[in-house]
């Protein structure tokens, strides 16, 4: 588990190391028809705010699928799960801080 991320992107104006607590990267191999993932995230990363970077990962991907496919049905049932897993999460960390 890393102390710190920090990462950059001078093509897209961020020019200074910034500083994540997280990262998902994902990748697909077209060969194998199979995904590869990384996921990182550093020991200040706390649950409540893995709860929150996941609601919005999923509805991230929600918006992507929908460009990528045109599929809006399938990209709202993805954006209504994120909604629920939100807050299903939510309710969990506050019942185990009970």
């Amino acid at each position: 588990m890393p102390d710190t991320i920090m990462w950059s992107a001078p093509d897209g104006g961020v020019d200074a190391p910034q500083e994540a607590k997280a990262i998902l990267l994902g990748l697909w191999d077209g060969h194998e028809k199979s995904a590869l993932r990384i996921d990182l995230w550093t020991k200040k990363m706390m649950v409540d705010e893995m709860n929150d970077f996941f609601y919005q990962t999923f509805f991230g991907m929600a918006d992507t699928y929908v460009r990528a496919t045109k599929n809006g049905e399938l990209a709202n049932e993805l954006k209504e799960f994120a909604k629920a897993f939100h807050k299903k999460a939510t309710a969990a960390l506050e019942n185990s801080e009970k």
